[in-house]
């Protein structure tokens, strides 16, 4: 034989369920929201709404306007979060647009610079390189330059060294050689 039971037994058994359910979930989890709601747990929601209609229509009609508030707010909560969601992904995609715009800009300002630096390390080595033939010139030129002088520091001793033999020679005559007009 089943026990026989009213709705409003019934009522004060499914709250007691409830809050069973609720002390045992937060018992389990404790880090998590310790409120725990109709919305999370919809088999709950079930279960008050299955419960035989009172004698009191009153209660019956709060009952059912406020699932209809919880529905229309949780109905809300899921547009809000879709919309939510929705713009973040947007503003994420913008991001990874302006990074992807951010390096094709490097890369080709990184390709300038490499020419750059190739034009300027071309210019570089040719003149390392006319320098060096610069100094190689200029060692050629002093090379001719010292030994023009030292010719014609030679030449310049002969000449004033056969001068001045020639100066000697007539100054200094020898007596047995001088023939005196007598």
């Amino acid at each position: 034989m089943q026990p026989n039971y009213d709705s409003l037994s019934l009522t004060n058994m499914q709250q007691q369920d409830y809050i069973h359910l609720n002390n045992y979930y937060n018992n389990l989890t404790p880090s998590t929201n310790n409120n725990l709601n109709l919305l999370q747990y919809p088999q709950i929601q079930e279960l008050n709404l299955q419960s035989p209609a009172s004698n009191n229509s009153t209660t019956s009609d709060d009952a059912t306007e406020g699932i209809f508030v919880i529905n229309e707010r949780k109905q809300r909560r899921m547009v809000s979060n879709r919309e939510s969601a929705r713009r973040s992904r947007m503003r994420k995609q913008r991001h990874l647009d302006e990074l992807l715009s951010q390096v094709a800009w490097l890369r080709s300002k990184n390709h300038q610079l490499l020419e750059k630096l190739n034009q300027v390390s071309d210019s570089n080595d040719h003149v390392i390189q006319e320098n060096l033939n610069l100094k190689e010139e200029n060692s050629e030129l002093r090379q001719g330059i010292t030994s023009m002088k030292k010719l014609g520091g030679d030449i310049h001793e002969k000449q004033y060294s056969s001068s001045m033999d020639e100066d000697f020679s007539s100054t200094t005559e020898d007596p047995r050689t001088h023939h005196h007009p007598s």
